[in-house]
């Protein structure tokens, strides 16, 4: 299982971030185990059971660069209480040493396991490639990728809802590195779920 955990950058002097991300976050199109919740003043965790979620989360919330997400990859103990504040477990230490990495590096995103793995350094350093790509993009990449994202549109379809031409949607899309993207998002999905494939633990270390 994956825990995430996002903590807001420079929350003192900017407006509170938390409520309305938890709210994105638990009406989006991921459905979590334990759903996204405020863990502390400026902070909230969410628990999802896949690589490809726990990838998507990430994506989402170090878009902006509002946030440094830290990624705790293992076992989480059962049964499952009710909310996120009252679970436990190796994935959820591994979050909190993660957010803490994650607010000093550049990506301000960190992967971790507990105890710490050579293929979760692998993975932390193969997602931090696809966020250095992501934060080049321009606003016109983006705007072609989100029109994208998620559906079966192609891009002259794009090019006819931007009102440009196939060739510029295709410029955009080169410049964007969006296949780039697409491209990377099975592997990594398959490398995060071979660090989260263990079965919940029970307390006092059964399974």
């Amino acid at each position: 299982m994956f825990v995430l955990t996002a903590d807001q950058v420079d929350s003192r002097s900017s407006a509170d971030r938390v409520a309305a991300m938890i709210d994105a976050l638990n009406s989006g199109p991921i459905h979590p185990v334990l759903s996204a919740d405020r863990t502390a003043g400026d902070e909230l965790q969410i628990l999802v059971e896949g690589g490809a979620d726990a990838l998507a989360l990430i994506l989402h919330l170090t878009r902006t660069g509002q946030w440094s997400v830290g990624c705790g990859a293992g076992t989480v103990n059962s049964p499952l209480p009710g909310n996120i504040r009252e679970a436990a477990g190796d994935a959820f230490i591994a979050a909190r040493k993660a957010v803490d990495r994650a607010k000093k590096r550049p990506t301000r995103f960190a992967l971790e396991t507990e105890p710490a793995t050579a293929p979760a350094a692998d993975g932390e350093a193969l997602i931090d490639l696809l966020l250095a790509l992501r934060a080049r993009r321009s606003p016109e990449g983006w705007e072609l990728h989100d029109i994208l994202d998620g559906t079966d549109l192609t891009q002259a379809d794009a090019a006819q809802r931007l009102g440009i031409s196939p060739q510029a949607v295709s410029l955009r899309a080169r410049a964007g590195e969006l296949r780039t993207e697409q491209a990377a998002l099975e592997p990594l999905a398959r490398i995060l779920d071979q660090l989260g494939s263990v079965k919940p633990m029970t307390p006092g270390g059964g399974s």
